[in-house]
């Protein structure tokens, strides 16, 4: 029997978009991260769209990721490490008000804490 993947583990692409939902507007309400996102270039709808689709792609969804890399995206906007640690709990918050398991939460922030490189002061 082969095991489901994170993406159906985490719901498939509509769970996926309400958790995501959920995160930005977390972001908004975070003191720490959240004049970046009220001031963000792209709308929240936008923001929530790229997110979905990159996270979808990358856990063995069928939807295809059309966003730029990590690295190109966090370019010139020196991320702190607090900031991107403040995205990880309003991650981790989500997931948890949406009922996702601790195996997956793990999974998720595992992904997310190995694209840090990619975003954090860059």
């Amino acid at each position: 029997m082969t095991e489901a993947t994170l993406y159906e583990r985490l719901g498939g692409e509509e769970k996926i978009r309400l958790i995501f939902a959920d995160i930005v507007a977390l972001h908004h309400q975070n003191p720490v991260i959240k004049t970046r996102f009220d001031n963000a270039e792209k709308s929240d709808s936008e923001l929530i769209d790229l997110a979905v689709g990159l996270v979808c792609s990358g856990t063995g969804g069928p939807q295809e990721y059309k966003g730029m890399s990590m690295l190109d995206t966090h370019k010139g906007m020196n991320i702190s490490e607090a900031e991107f640690v403040a995205v990880l709990d309003d991650i981790l918050e989500a997931m948890t008000k949406h009922g996702i398991g601790e195996r997956e939460k793990a999974e998720v922030l595992a992904i997310a804490y190995g694209m840090k490189g990619e975003i954090v002061h860059v």
